[in-house]
């Protein structure tokens, strides 16, 4: 039954009802293009670490023998492109958009690779930048690629919306740090999700710890959590603690990501990629 007060524009709603089964028609690939498998990595909240999930994962599957690729959701503070070191401008084509590539073949799609200069603004309203969005998707020459993650924008609202709705997501990866308001904003994630048939895949807990590089003990900086019992009571089926590491925050600031050395994430990649036809 439709709601009385409804506006009729599902762009700008999140509530659950017979008329948005019909508004999720996904956005045509470019005929030279095939994509396996599509992972969305978001939050509820901003500053958890999206974008540095979405590259480790990315990095991870190029290292195993797979094409990775990302698209850059996050139109208003992209970057994905730095991250990865590159600076060169993404071209165009009669065809379409060529992506850019990463030292390690990575394929990257981000609005700094079409704006003149990095730090120029975005100023932009909802509706345009869902369309810019699913340009990414549909005007770009991926080519063939095996496993695509989205860096998502912080919130669950316009941009969650158009990529959950126009593109043929196969699961979402949530990012949280540890601070008890969390539980809050992976529920929020989570209910959405549901409300698009999309199932959450893993939990991501960044800044989980510091280690002490002299004795090798885990501190809680930002105080103790369980991203454990939030997946249980969730019903998430990977978890992973990536924790406050120096040397890989130097490395994503250097455009050097993907010479990071760490095994957090291994068992949601290896869970990602184990199907690897859709």
């Amino acid at each position: 039954m439709t709601d009385t007060n409804c506006s009729n524009d599902c762009s700008s709603c999140a509530q659950e009802c017979a008329s948005r089964k019909t508004e999720i028609t996904h956005a045509p690939l470019h005929t030279s293009s095939r994509v396996k498998k599509v992972y969305a990595v978001m939050s509820g909240k901003g500053g958890v670490g999206k974008s540095l999930v979405t590259g480790l994962l990315a990095t991870l599957s190029q290292r195993m023998g797979y094409q990775a690729a990302i698209l850059d959701a996050d139109v208003i503070g992209p970057s994905i492109p730095r991250m990865f070191g590159v600076d060169d401008k993404a071209m165009g084509t009669q065809d379409g958009i060529l992506p850019a590539a990463s030292k390690t073949g990575v394929k990257m799609m981000s609005m700094n690779l079409l704006l003149e200069n990095d730090s120029d603004p975005v100023v932009w309203r909802g509706p345009v930048i869902a369309g810019a969005i699913k340009q990414f998707w549909s005007e770009v020459l991926w080519g063939d690629v095996d496993i695509m993650f989205i860096d998502m924008p912080p919130g669950t609202s316009d941009v969650a919306l158009t990529v959950f709705q126009s593109l043929p997501v196969n699961g979402v990866i949530l990012v949280t740090t540890p601070q008890e308001l969390v539980g809050m904003i992976v529920e929020k994630a989570v209910k959405m999700a549901g409300i698009m048939n999309i199932p959450v895949t893993a939990l991501v807990e960044n800044m989980s710890y510091a280690v002490c590089p002299d004795c090798g003990n885990q501190y809680s900086v930002f105080g103790k959590s369980d991203p454990d019992a939030m997946a249980r009571e969730y019903h998430l089926p990977l978890v992973a603690r990536i924790p406050i590491d120096n040397k890989l925050t130097a490395a994503c600031d250097k455009g050097m990501i993907e010479v990071f050395d760490g095994n957090w994430l291994d068992e949601i990649i290896r869970s990602l990629l184990k199907e690897n036809t859709r």
